[in-house]
């Protein structure tokens, strides 16, 4: 099997700058598994790292799509399959990083996302459903039959509730069940999966700090130009965190100040999802900050130690 790095953490922690340390030091290359800089004009917002700060390292799955296409975690998957394989061809080490837990476990479980059918008269009414009576009562359908499901889909990510009710009707699985049989099957990649972290008060205080930060680089501007394209509340894109909330403002649902309010809290809150999900994960080494004296010089010799230990550097050329 071929190496495959896992860089992640939760948002705001400082993965892109550990990242293109990391890439530098092994020879690597960069495929962002981040749901939202896949697009293009979505910068400010999305934290996207720019031309300048890549330093000339090739980065994958960033500036690659128009905010008009759906991205989700099987388009993820074949895109990053064949970034992988491209960056394998090279001789050089794949660096996966983002903050995208499920993206992450999809490229390295090869998960089978194959449609259980063309009958969509389900999902039709399970769309109308939620149309009519609201993501919450769906969401509700969904934990009286797959509890497991529900807690881990928030009940505004009504396509994902949709499909998880849908599989169930489908096939009188839950989704949960189905999800829990695929991570267990054995990676094709040999991985070493790294999860950078830190104290809550410090990555809180950086949520927050990144907000300002992303108001005062035009992005109030930025979710206007979008809106001027005709980018909706309902499209894939406008859903991320920061440009559903500034839309709303737009559209006077609320102050300015309501909706940057809006945005750290559930920045906040994403943040401790994000790190339930990668406490579930098997195999992770957690990079905590404070236990470095958050010197990122420091966290990067410990990764150099246990990527020279897992595949030994010198064979970069049978990688082909």
């Amino acid at each position: 099997m071929k190496p495959l790095i896992i860089l992640t953490g939760p948002t705001a922690v400082g993965k892109t700058a550990l990242s293109l340390r990391l890439a530098k030091a092994i020879g690597g290359e960069i495929i962002s598994a981040d749901s939202m800089q896949v697009y293009r004009g979505m910068d400010i917002g999305s934290a996207k790292i720019t031309k300048e700060e890549m330093m000339g390292i090739p980065h994958h799955l960033i500036d690659v799509l128009d905010p008009r296409e759906e991205f989700n975690v099987t388009v993820f998957q074949a895109m990053a399959k064949a970034a992988v394989e491209e960056i394998y061809s090279r001789g050089r080490i794949p660096i996966v990083a983002g903050g995208t837990g499920f993206y992450i476990q999809a490229l390295l479980n090869d998960i089978d996302f194959t449609e259980t059918g063309e009958d969509s008269s389900i999902r039709t009414e399970l769309e109308k459903i939620a149309e009519e009576k609201g993501a919450a009562h769906l969401h509700e359908m969904l934990l009286m039959i797959d509890p497991e499901s529900a807690e881990q889909i928030h009940a505004n990510n009504v396509k994902r509730v949709i499909r998880a009710i849908e599989f169930y009707r489908q096939t009188g699985e839950r989704i949960s069940k189905h999800n829990k049989r695929e991570r267990q099957k054995e990676s094709p990649y040999d991985f070493l999966y790294f999860v950078v972290n830190t104290d809550r008060d410090t990555l809180y205080q950086r949520i927050d700090q990144r907000v300002d930060q992303m108001v005062e680089q035009g992005l109030v501007e930025e979710v206007k130009r979008l809106k001027a394209s005709g980018c909706t509340r309902d499209m894939v894109s406008m859903q991320g965190l920061g440009y559903k909330e500034i839309l709303d403002y737009l559209q006077g649902e609320y102050s300015l100040e309501e909706a940057l309010y809006l945005i750290k809290r559930d920045t906040r809150h994403f943040a401790k999802r994000q790190i339930t999900w990668f406490k579930r994960e098997k195999d992770v080494r957690w990079l905590n900050l404070p236990d470095y004296g958050y010197d990122l010089d420091k966290v990067l010799e410990k990764m150099i130690i246990d990527i020279s230990e897992r595949y030994g550097l010198e064979n970069k050329a049978t990688w082909k």
